[in-house]
């Protein structure tokens, strides 16, 4: 069992985090405008539509943006410092806050591909995690 915060899994985000415990990951997509969407909800943001489906998504990406966390709020990251914590934008278009894991924090730049943490190593984190590609 791991020692980072859970997420609260709900109806709505229920098959994200299934298929993330396979290593894999979903995404929601509005069937009224087409757009992938990150992070899961009952409507689309840019549509309002009701009607979303899920699908499984690449799993990779390129960053946009990242942040390096000296001082997280939660104990089961102080092993980790800095956390990198990285805007991604998906293959699919969608954007996602994640993690860079394995990383030297003066490697991660803007603009570099990035990839989900390959099984086994995905069962440690208990939301969609990337490396660098």
């Amino acid at each position: 069992m791991s020692t980072y915060p859970q997420p609260r899994e709900d109806a709505i985000n229920a098959p994200l985090l299934a298929a993330w415990r396979e290593g894999r990951l979903a995404l929601q997509r509005c069937k009224g405008c087409g757009k992938a969407i990150y992070y899961p909800r009952p409507m689309c943001p840019f549509c309002w539509s009701e009607a979303l489906e899920w699908f499984e998504a690449s799993g990779r990406g390129r960053i946009v943006s990242y942040s390096l966390v000296f001082k997280p709020h939660n104990e089961a990251f102080d092993n980790e410092l800095p956390v990198i914590l990285v805007e991604v934008e998906l293959e699919e278009k969608a954007l996602m806050l994640s993690r860079i894991v394995g990383a030297k924090p003066e490697s991660v730049q803007s603009g570099l591909k990035v990839t989900l943490v390959p099984m086994p190593d995905a069962k440690r984190y208990p939301l969609p995690t990337f490396v660098l590609a």
